[in-house]
C-alpha cells in the first residue's frame, strides 16, 4: 500500500504544478484539475497521501494542496468514517499542529489557514462530546512555542465565525457548540488575555535588544492574531467579560494604542467594545474610558498617529515636497475616531437614563479630542463626526452644560473656517485634504457626491447648535457675508470672459458662506421671537447684499440665496420690499455679453431659473406681505414682457405664477378672475386659435410646425424654435395658473368672496376657481396635443421624421443617466448653450410637451374640482387622448360620485394595456437573462446595444412599479398588512370597491398582480405578494371563480417562490401568501392537491395531515407560525436556489446527542386532582 501511496503521490504532485504553473496549455491544466479533483472524490488513499503531501519537505503549494484533501475528507466523509479512522485523522491533526508547520515568520499565511480550517471542522463535528478535551488540549499546544500559540488563535477565531458570525452549521450543533463556549467563556478570555499579555510583554522587552529583532517579531505576530481573535469574541460575549476585573481589556487595548504595530488591531477591538449594545446599566463601565488615563492614551495616540499618517517625499517633477498619506496609520486614525463616536454615543445613551451616570468631568477632553477630528484636513475624518456633534447638541441634558454649549461656537467656528468649503479634489492639489481625499475616493464624481452628503449632514449640525446659541451663530453668519461681500472676486484659472467656475475660489468660498448663512438664519426665526430678533442687523445685512453688484452667473446665484434667507426680516419693514423684488426680478433676464439673444450658457439659465424661483418662493410663503406691491410687480412684468427677445418662456411663466400666487390673496372671486382673464388672454388667444387647432389635430401637420420632419439647418432653427416656444410658453403658462390659482383656505372668507357654490351630498362645500373657465377653454387643445403626441409613435409618423430628428424620440442624456442610476458630471460645461444641438433641442422639447400636458390633466381635478369631473364625455375624451397614462393626481383628487361615470372608464382601458403591454416586456427580460448559451457568449455586442437593452429593462422596471404603486395607493386601504399579519380586515378603499363591481377591470388587477411575482425583479415581488395579492384576492374568495383561475393564481404563487424564494424576504411573503391561498380555497378546489403533488420532493404524509387540517374544521388548530413553518418546510422542493448554490456540494454534519436538553417536568396527576378538590371543599364555601 506504500508503494501505491507514493505512487499517487508523485503524480498528484505532477498535477498540481501543471496546474499552479503559469505557462502550462489550458488544456493540461483542466485534465490536471479533472485528475485532482477525482481523486479527491474516489480515491481510498486519501488520508495517507493528504499527509504526505502536507510534509514540511514538500513546496507550499503542493503542501497547501495535501492540507485541501485532509479538509475534503474530514468535510465530506466524516459521517461514513469508522470511529478509528477518526480518532486517527484527529491524532495526525493535532500532530501536524505541533510539528507539522516552519517558524512563525517563515510559515505561509494559507497553510496556517487551512490548518485551522481542518481542526475547526473537526471541531464542529465532534465537540464537546465526542471531545470533550479539545480546551485543553488547544492550551497545551500553545506551550510549544509561537507557531503553535498563532495556530491556537486562529482556530479559535475560526470557530467564532463560522458558529456565531457565519452560522455555517445545523441548528442543533451550533446551539451545543454556542452553548458550550458561553459555559467556558470565562476560561477562553482568560486564555486569550493571558496569551496577549505574554507577548505584548515580551515583544516591548525584545524589540530594544539588538539581535532579538527576529524573536521580537514572532511575539508581535503572535500579539496580532490574538487581537484579531479578540475581535471575533469581544462583539457577541457578554459584556461582563470585557468589564471584568475593572475594565482590564480595556485598559491593555488602551494602552496599546501607542504601539505601532499593534495599534491598529488594538483599535479594532476597542471599537467593537465600545460599539456594544445592550442593556444600559452593562454598558455603565464602559465610562472607564473618560477617565483621565484612557482619554490621555487616547489623545496621544491620535496626536502621533496623525503625524505618521502622512510622509514628505520628494517629487521629480516639483522642487517641494510632495505630501503621501501612510494608508496603515490613516486606517488607524479613521477607527480611533470612530472610537470616539461610539464611546459618545454610549454617553448620550446612559446620561439622563434610569441609570445613575452623571456628566463625565473629562466631556471637555473628549470634545476637544473630537474637535481635532473635525478639523483634520481629511474631508472623511470630518464627516464621521457629524452625527455624533448633531447627538451631543440635540441631549436634552448633556446640550446645556457649559461646556457643550462652549463647545457649539467652535464648531460653529470650525464648520465656517474650513469644513463647508468644498475642497479636496482628487484630481486637484490646492489643498492638504486632496491627498487624503485620493485615498478615500477612486473619482471627483464619488468625492462630489460624498460631499453633497457630508454638506448636508453638516447643515443638520449646524442648525442644531444654532439652537444653543442663535445670537452668537447670527453673528458668526453675518460676519462671514460682510467679508465676502468686501472681498474682490477671485475667478482662478478660468479662461473665459473673467467669470468663475464651480471650482474658482470666490465661488467656492461664497457657496459655503451661502449654505452656513441659510441654515443659521433658519434657525434664528425658529429660535427667537419678538424683541429678541436681530431685526436692525438683519435689515443693515439685506440691505448691503442687495447694493452688491455682479455679473458673475455663479456668484450671483449664492448672492440671490442670502436674500431668500434674509427675506423674512422684510415682513418686519416692510419699506425694503421694493429694492428686493427689483433686485431678485432682474436676474431673471440677466445676460452675459452684448448680444441679448446669444445662445445662454448654463451658468447664466441656472442663475435665471434661481431667480424666479426665489420670487416664487417669496410669493408663495409671503403673499400677504408683497400684496401691497402688487401692482408695481405686475406693472414691471407687463415692461419684461413688451420685449420678446429679454425672458424665455420659462422665466414668463414663472412670473406668471408669482403674479396668481400674490392675487390669491384678493379674497375675492370677481377680482381674480378678471385679473387671470387679463394676464392670460394672449396665451388663451393662441391656444384656443383656428391655426393652432389645426396644427394640434393632425400627427403630420404637427411635426411639419415644429419642423421635426425638415433637415436641421440655419435657416429653419429660428423658425422652428419660435414655433415650439409658442406651443410650449401656452402650456407652462396654464400649468402655472392651474396649480397656483386657489380660493381662500378660510371658509368664512371664500364665502363672503363668492367662492363657495354649494354643498355636496357629503355636507362639505363646494369651491370654485377663479381659473376653471380659462382651463376649460383651453383643455380641448390639450388633450387633442396629448392625443397627436401618442401618434407619433406611429410607424408612418415615424417615416416623417427627417435623417436630422430620427432619435428626436429618445431619451435626453439626463433622464437616460436618471433612469440607469448614473451620477451626473461633477463638473458640467458652464460656458457652453444648454442644448448643443438641434437634435437635443427637439428632444427637450417633445419631453416638456408631454410632461406639462398630463400634469395639467393631473392638477385639474384638484384645483378645478367639480368644474372638472362634471365636462361632459370626460371620460371619453380622456381614453381617446390620455389612456395609457392615468395621473397619480387625478385619481385622488376624484370625488367618489364620479367613480363610476369617469374613472372605472379610464382605469379598465389602462390596466387592461398595461397588462398586455408588461407582459410582452417581462417576456423579453426573462427570456433575455435566461439565455447563458454558448451563442449569446459569442456574440459580441456593442456598447450602445447593452446600454440601450439595459435602458429599457429599467424602464419596464420603473413603469411596473409605477403601475403597482397606483394600484397600491388608490385602491387599497391603510391596512395593507393583513398578508403579513394574516389578521381580517377591510382591505380595499372606496375605488377599490367600486371597481370590484367590474369583473373585467378587477380581474385584469389580479392578473397584474399575481404576474408581477414572477418578474425578475425581486422588489416588485415582494412588494406585490405582502401588499397587494392577498388584499386583492380576499373579497372574491368567496365567489364563483372558476377552478382554472383559482389554479393560475396559486401557480403564480409557486413560480415566484422557485425564482425568488433563494431571497429570504421574498421567501417570507411568498410562502405566507400560498399558505393563505391553500388554506382558504382548498376546501372548494380540489385542484390545488394537484398543482401541489407536483412540487418536488414533497412529503406525501405531510400534505396529506396538511389536508386533513385544511379539509376537517373539527380538527386542532395551530398557531399561525407553526402552521407558516410546517408549510414553509412541506414546499421546500420548490424554492429555487442562488447561482453560486446551485452547484455546490452540500455539506453534512450530524447532530450529537444534545446536551443542554432540558428535560420535561413529570405531571403529578395525584396532586392536580387533589388541588381541584380543594378548590370546590366546603371549607371553602364558608370564607
Amino acid at each position: 500500500m506504500s508503494d501505491q501511496v507514493a505512487s499517487m503521490c508523485d503524480q498528484l504532485v505532477k498535477a498540481v504544478n501543471v496546474m499552479m504553473d503559469p505557462g502550462t496549455n489550458q488544456i493540461y491544466r483542466l485534465e490536471a484539475l479533472k485528475f485532482c479533483e477525482e481523486f479527491k472524490e474516489s480515491c481510498a488513499f486519501c488520508v495517507p497521501c493528504g499527509l504526505q503531501l502536507a510534509e514540511k519537505t514538500q513546496t507550499s503549494v503542493v503542501r497547501h494542496f495535501g492540507l485541501q484533501i485532509l479538509e475534503h475528507v474530514i468535510k465530506f466523509r466524516w459521517n461514513d468514517m469508522p470511529q478509528p479512522e477518526k480518532v486517527q485523522l484527529k491524532n495526525c491533526a493535532m500532530q501536524l499542529l505541533s510539528n507539522g508547520t516552519l517558524s512563525i515568520l517563515e510559515e505561509e499565511s494559507h497553510i496556517k489557514d487551512v490548518l485551522s480550517r481542518i481542526t475547526v471542522e473537526m471541531i464542529k463535528r465532534e465537540w464537546p462530546q465526542h471531545w470533550p478535551d479539545m480546551l485543553k488540549e488547544m492550551e497545551a499546544l500553545t506551550s510549544l512555542g509561537e507557531s503553535q500559540t498563532e495556530l491556537v488563535m486562529l482556530i479559535l477565531l475560526r470557530l467564532a465565525e463560522d458558529v456565531i458570525t457565519f452560522q455555517t452549521l445545523p441548528t442543533q450543533r451550533r446551539r451545543d457548540i454556542q452553548q458550550t463556549l458561553t459555559q467556558n467563556m470565562d476560561n477562553i478570555f482568560s486564555f486569550i488575555l493571558a496569551i496577549l499579555q505574554i507577548n505584548v510583554d515580551d515583544y516591548r522587552k525584545l524589540k530594544s535588544i539588538p539581535g532579538q529583532e527576529l524573536q521580537a517579531k514572532a511575539h508581535c505576530r503572535v500579539a496580532v492574531t490574538t487581537l484579531n481573535t479578540l475581535a471575533g469574541y469581544i462583539d457577541w460575549i457578554a459584556l461582563a467579560h470585557i468589564t471584568n476585573d475593572n475594565c482590564r481589556l480595556l485598559e491593555m487595548l488602551c494602552l496599546l494604542l501607542s504601539e505601532g504595530e499593534l495599534q491598529l488591531e488594538a483599535v479594532e477591538c476597542l471599537l467593537i467594545a465600545v460599539s456594544r449594545k445592550g442593556k444600559l446599566e452593562d454598558r455603565k463601565p464602559l465610562m472607564l474610558l473618560f477617565d483621565d488615563v484612557a482619554i490621555n492614551y487616547i489623545l496621544s495616540a491620535a496626536q502621533s498617529a496623525d503625524g505618521a499618517s502622512i510622509s514628505n517625499q520628494p517629487s521629480p517633477t516639483q522642487p517641494v515636497e510632495k505630501v503621501v498619506v501612510v494608508e496603515r496609520h490613516y486606517v488607524f486614525l479613521k477607527r480611533l475616531c470612530q472610537v470616539l463616536c461610539a464611546l459618545g454615543s454610549q454617553v448620550t445613551s446612559l446620561v439622563g437614563s434610569d441609570v445613575a451616570v452623571e456628566t463625565p468631568a473629562n466631556l471637555n477632553k473628549y470634545m476637544e479630542a473630537m474637535l481635532s477630528f473635525t478639523t483634520h484636513h481629511s474631508q472623511f475624518l470630518k464627516s464621521s463626526t457629524q452625527i455624533m456633534w448633531g447627538t451631543l447638541f440635540r441631549h436634552e441634558i448633556l446640550s446645556k452644560v457649559p461646556a457643550v454649549m462652549e463647545m457649539s461656537l467652535k464648531y460653529l467656528k470650525a464648520t465656517r473656517t474650513s469644513n463647508l468649503v468644498k475642497t479636496g479634489f482628487p484630481s486637484r492639489n490646492d489643498s492638504p485634504s486632496c491627498e487624503y481625499s485620493r485615498v478615500d475616493f477612486d473619482s471627483d464624481e464619488e468625492f462630489s457626491s460624498f460631499f453633497n452628503l457630508f454638506r448636508s449632514q453638516q447643515g443638520e449640525v449646524v442648525r442644531s447648535a444654532c439652537r444653543l446659541a442663535p445670537m452668537e451663530a447670527f453673528g458668526d453668519a453675518a460676519e462671514w457675508l460682510r467679508y465676502q461681500l468686501s472681498c474682490p472676486i477671485d475667478t482662478g484659472n478660468t479662461p473665459a470672459e473673467g467669470l468663475c467656475s464651480v471650482l474658482s475660489p470666490s465661488v467656492v468660498q461664497w457657496d459655503a458662506m451661502t449654505v452656513f448663512t441659510e441654515c443659521v438664519l433658519g434657525q434664528t426665526f425658529r429660535n427667537l421671537t419678538g424683541e429678541q430678533l436681530p431685526i436692525d442687523q438683519g435689515i443693515e445685512l439685506l440691505q448691503a447684499v442687495l447694493a452688491y453688484e455682479t455679473k458673475d452667473p455663479l456668484i450671483l446665484s449664492c448672492v440671490l440665496t442670502n436674500i431668500s434667507a434674509l427675506f423674512p426680516f422684510v415682513s418686519h419693514r416692510p419699506q425694503f420690499l421694493p429694492q428686493v423684488l427689483t433686485k431678485v426680478s432682474s436676474a431673471n433676464h440677466i445676460h452675459i455679453g452684448v448680444c441679448v439673444c446669444a445662445p445662454r450658457t448654463r451658468t447664466v439659465k441656472n442663475v435665471r431659473r434661481h431667480a424666479c424661483s426665489s420670487i416664487i418662493k417669496m410669493c408663495r410663503d409671503y403673499s400677504p406681505v408683497i400684496l401691497p406691491c402688487f401692482d408695481m410687480l405686475y406693472d414691471y412684468v407687463k415692461k419684461l414682457f413688451a420685449d420678446e427677445a429679454l425672458l424665455m418662456q420659462m422665466e414668463k411663466c414663472a412670473l406668471m405664477e408669482a403674479l396668481v400666487l400674490i392675487g390669491n390673496q384678493f379674497k375675492d372671486f370677481a377680482k381674480q378672475k378678471a385679473f387671470l382673464e387679463e394676464l392670460m388672454g394672449p396665451v388663451v388667444a393662441r391656444w384656443t386659435s383656428e391655426e393652432t387647432s389645426h396644427v394640434l389635430s393632425d400627427a403630420a401637420l404637427f411635426l411639419s410646425y415644429v419642423g421635426a420632419d425638415q433637415v436641421a439647418s440655419d435657416q429653419t432653427k429660428d423658425t422652428d424654435v419660435c414655433a415650439n416656444n409658442r406651443l410650449s410658453y401656452c402650456l407652462q403658462a396654464m400649468l402655472a395658473v392651474v396649480k397656483r390659482s386657489r380660493w381662500p383656505a378660510d371658509l368664512g372668507e371664500a364665502t363672503s368672496g363668492g367662492f363657495v357654490v354649494g354643498c355636496s351630498a357629503s355636507g362639505a362645500p363646494l369651491f370654485r376657481n377663479p381659473c376653471s373657465s380659462l382651463v376649460l377653454a383651453m383643455l380641448p387643445n390639450v388633450l387633442t396635443i396629448i392625443r397627436t403626441h401618442n401618434n407619433l409613435f406611429a410607424p408612418e409618423n415615424m417615416a416623417r421624421l427627417s435623417h436630422s430628428y430620427s432619435k428626436a424620440y429618445d431619451l435626453i442624456d439626463v433622464e437616460k443617466n436618471i433612469v440607469l442610476g448614473l451620477p451626473h458630471p461633477m463638473i458640467d460645461i458652464y460656458d457652453t448653450p444648454v442644448y448643443k444641438s438641434n437634435l437635443e433641442r427637439m428632444q427637450g422639447f417633445f419631453c416638456t410637451l408631454y410632461d406639462n400636458s398630463y400634469h395639467i390633466l393631473g392638477n385639474a381635478g384638484f384645483s378645478l374640482q367639480q368644474d372638472f369631473y362634471t365636462i361632459e364625455g370626460l371620460a371619453e375624451k380622456l381614453v381617446g387622448s390620455a389612456f395609457v397614462s392615468l395621473d397619480h393626481q387625478l385619481v385622488v383628487s376624484c370625488p367618489q360620485e364620479y367613480y363610476d361615470s369617469l374613472l372605472c372608464p379610464l382605469v379598465g382601458p389602462l390596466f387592461t394595456y398595461m397588462l398586455q403591454r408588461l407582459n410582452v416586456k417581462w417576456q423579453l427580460i426573462n427570456q433575455r437573462t435566461s439565455a447563458n448559451g454558448g451563442e449569446e457568449e459569442e456574440a459580441v455586442c456593442e456598447e450602445s446595444q447593452v446600454t440601450q437593452e439595459m435602458l429599457e429593462e429599467q424602464l419596464v422596471r420603473l413603469v411596473t412599479r409605477e403601475v403597482l404603486d397606483l394600484l397600491n395607493e388608490e385602491m387599497m386601504t391603510d391596512l395593507v398588512q393583513t398578508a403579513v399579519s394574516g389578521q381580517p380586515g377591510e382591505a380595499l378603499t372606496d375605488l377599490g370597491k367600486c371597481i370590484l363591481k367590474h369583473e373585467d377591470i378587477y380581474m385584469a388587477l389580479l392578473t397584474i398582480s399575481f404576474g408581477a411575482l414572477s418578474w425578475k425583479d425581486t422588489n416588485i415581488c415582494h412588494r406585490t405578494a405582502s401588499m397587494i395579492c392577498w388584499n386583492l384576492l380576499r373579497p372574491v374568495i368567496g365567489g364563483n371563480l372558476i377552478p382554472d383561475a383559482v389554479t393560475w393564481f396559486f401557480t403564480s404563487v409557486l413560480k415566484g417562490l422557485q425564482l425568488h424564494g433563494q431571497h429570504e424576504v421574498c421567501n417570507a411573503t411568498l410562502t405566507l401568501l400560498a399558505m393563505f391561498i391553500y388554506e382558504n380555497l382548498r376546501p372548494r378546489y380540489a385542484e390545488l392537491r394537484a398543482v401541489m403533488n407536483q412540487i418536488p420532493d414533497i412529503n406525501m404524509q405531510a400534505l396529506d395531515q396538511c389536508d386533513h387540517r385544511v379539509l376537517d374544521p373539527k380538527t386542532q388548530k395551530f398557531g399561525h407560525k407553526k402552521r407558516k413553518d410546517q408549510f414553509k418546510k412541506l414546499i421546500s422542493g420548490l424554492v429555487g436556489k442562488a447561482l453560486c448554490q446551485q452547484f455546490r456540494k452540500e455539506v453534512h454534519i450530524r447532530n450529537l446527542p444534545s446536551l443542554f436538553k432540558k428535560p420535561k417536568p413529570e405531571k403529578d396527576v395525584t396532586t392536580e386532582v387533589l388541588g381541584l378538590e380543594a378548590l370546590f371543599s366546603p371549607q371553602l364555601a364558608n370564607v
